[in-house]
């Protein structure tokens, strides 16, 4: 038996751990602090969290810019590889923090190796992003978070939000656990349990956003969600809009890319094409290469001649080096005469310009729900471009009008033949689709962030 004696020093070492953690726990928002001292009411902060690239999250980014556009301040937390937005570079209401990312070794496309890898990388993440926004950054009447990816994102939120006395708002953009069923199958166990936390983590949320009405109706009716699910559609913000005739040209004449081409573009002889990618497993490019080889084929022997599809590729991703070995392959055998292929990874300001110059734009987006929105979509008809599009999932239409705006397709052949048929005999159907995309583009970023967003966050009225 233990005497009085003997529990002692373990009762002091049990109330000294307990007292260094309720010391060191992140400072609390204070939410009757409304005012400042002269009386003027003060604007909200907002921890804005993507467990991703900032610079290749435009709707992050974009809700960043809104916040402080409306005098609230932002914490930005995410990893920055690549550039950001010039605005919240110059933006003195946006304050962005720096993940630090997973060590490579926790790196892998190997699903077995993923497997073994990902708890650890999980860790790392988890602790990284806990110091962040409960260290490194000021306590926020609001923390915004993206999901996917749900883990530990929205684990580490909850516990922030819960220490933090703030306010959680999920931005849907997808489901994780479909990303993830993509790479291990959809009956894999760790698909199972991001299912399951996913929906678990999500419940006590404050609010959340939907980047489709097919989603929010999902989040409310099958995932039961009791706080409000506000679909918030993509729009393109201002720099991507329609370029005149002379400004098409300056811009084709001055970007390397196309220069060389100028004159056969501005002829019709041949026709610009963009598509741009992540290069994941959500997006299948071998459809993409066999339509061209197909109509490269097709072009050939067509009467009159088909012109020929210059065909620009933009983006990052794992998948890039497979694609462009196959394009070699491809162009070593003959079978992309008349295509020429280049891929590129282009600045804001000169990526909307090459979509506003474009004859066409493509997305080979699948969605792994079946209720998520390509962000690339919007910022191509946000520049007047039409865009033909896999067309086989519930959300595709809130989008793409068929017939309107743009075209849907479901095979190789069949962007094949749209391809055919807008560049060859069906010359005022691609510019009634250019005029419907003139149209829907005019809805803007701020006409549809301002009275959902931005009043949930106390922002706008």
């Amino acid at each position: 038996m233990i005497d009085s004696e003997q529990w002692l020093p373990l009762l002091v070492i049990v109330f000294t751990i307990i007292t260094i953690i309720l010391l060191t726990l992140p400072s609390t928002f204070e939410p009757e602090r409304r005012f400042n001292k002269d009386k003027s009411p003060i604007k909200p902060r907002v921890q804005v969290v993507v467990l991703g690239d900032i610079g290749r999250s435009p709707r992050i980014q974009y809700h960043a810019l809104s916040i402080a556009k409306h005098g609230g301040f932002v914490d930005l937390v995410g990893y920055t590889g690549s550039d950001l937005h010039p605005k919240i570079v110059s933006d003195s209401r946006i304050a962005v923090h720096e993940l630090i990312p997973a060590p490579d070794a926790l790196k892998t496309n190997n699903k077995w190796l993923f497997s073994l890898f990902a708890p650890l990388k999980v860790v790392f993440q988890t602790l990284s992003l806990y110091y962040t926004l409960g260290y490194r950054t000021p306590p926020a009447n609001w923390l915004l978070v993206q999901n996917p990816p749900t883990i530990p994102t929205l684990i580490v939120a909850q516990a922030i939000c819960f220490v933090r006395n703030t306010r959680l708002v999920i931005d849907w953009h997808n489901f994780g656990y479909s990303i993830l069923a993509l790479k291990l199958g959809p009956t894999h166990p760790l698909v199972r349990i991001s299912r399951l936390l996913e929906r678990g983590f999500s419940g006590r949320a404050s609010a959340h956003l939907a980047v489709s009405n097919a989603m929010a109706r999902v989040l409310k009716d099958s995932w039961g969600l009791t706080g409000p699910v506000l679909p918030l559609h993509d729009r393109p913000f201002p720099e991507f809009q329609p370029l005149d005739e002379s400004q098409r040209n300056e811009f084709l004449g001055q970007c390397s890319a196309t220069a060389s081409f100028l004159h056969d573009i501005r002829s019709g002889n041949m026709k610009l094409l963009v598509s741009s990618t992540s290069w994941t497993p959500d997006e299948d490019f071998s459809l993409l290469l066999d339509a061209l080889v197909s109509y490269s084929e097709l072009a050939t022997r067509a009467q009159p001649r088909l012109p020929d599809i210059f065909a620009i590729i933009t983006g990052k991703g794992p998948q890039k080096e497979l694609f462009l070995s196959k394009i070699r392959a491809l162009v070593d055998a003959g079978k992309l005469s008349s295509v020429h292929l280049q891929t590129a990874w282009l600045g804001v300001e000169d990526y909307a310009k090459l979509l506003a110059s474009a004859d066409l734009g493509v997305s080979l987006h699948m969605s792994s729900s079946g209720v998520d929105l390509p962000m690339k979509v919007v910022d191509m008809l946000g520049s007047g471009l039409p865009v033909i599009g896999w067309d086989r999932y519930e959300s595709w239409p809130e989008l793409v009008r068929e017939g309107i705006n743009g075209c849907g397709f479901h095979s190789s052949h069949g962007l094949c033949a749209a391809m055919a048929g807008l560049f060859g005999g069906e010359k005022q159907k691609l510019r009634d689709l250019r005029q419907g995309a003139l149209l829907e583009g005019q809805r803007r970023w701020d006409d549809e962030w301002d009275p959902v967003a931005g009043k949930l966050l106390g922002l706008c009225a």
